[in-house]
């Protein structure tokens, strides 16, 4: 070595960095630990735990997909459905009401029409001789008839079995208790 090294004395600089760059490595390699020779198994199973997820994820993303196409279509249906349906109960409350208060008029109103199904709903009710105004503003037998109005729209748009009707008369006077019971009549035959 010494010969070489005195022919060659650059290569004395070379070695010393070469020596150097190998006790790196060597530390580098200590700190490494002990070879694992299980990780390529660990590896492949990582993979397949891996490859498993990413399938489930799809299949979870995709079902998310569908679940919203569903509930889009659901939910214009349901809006067709209740604008169908709230403008059969609009035509018979405009009718009963009209029934019951011999005269009058009387319509329901979407408080938002882009949203109808979260939209709340005003009655505005105008009893013979009286202004049209909101159901708020009627007298406490007024509010009670135009509530059965309604509650006899409903009914004549989606029938029910059966229907129990407590006291619902307590508020209206006599005039207007007879009104109840001849509508009622007529309803009773539908």
């Amino acid at each position: 070595e010494r010969v070489v090294l005195e022919r060659h004395p650059g290569l004395q600089e070379e070695l010393e960095e070469l020596r150097g760059q190998a006790e790196e490595l060597s530390q580098k390699l200590q700190r490494m630990g002990p070879v694992n020779l299980g990780s390529i198994e660990e590896e492949r199973e990582l993979q397949n735990r891996y490859d498993y997820l990413t399938s489930q994820q799809n299949d979870l993303l995709k079902a998310k997909e569908d679940l919203h196409q569903a509930l889009t279509k659901i939910n214009r249906t349901t809006r067709a459905l209740f604008r169908e349906t709230f403008q059969a109960i609009q035509r018979e409350f405009q009718v009963t009401f009209k029934q019951l208060f011999g005269g009058g008029e009387a319509r329901l109103v979407l408080m938002d029409e882009e949203d109808v199904l979260e939209s709340g709903i005003e009655i505005i009710a105008r009893p013979p001789g009286k202004p049209l105004q909101p159901i708020s503003l009627l007298s406490g037998g007024e509010k009670a008839l135009t509530t059965i109005a309604l509650l006899f729209a409903i009914f004549r748009v989606k029938p029910s079995p059966f229907c129990l009707l407590d006291e619902i008369d307590a508020p209206l006077d006599e005039t207007n208790i007879g009104r109840f019971t001849q509508a009622l009549r007529e309803f009773l035959k539908d």
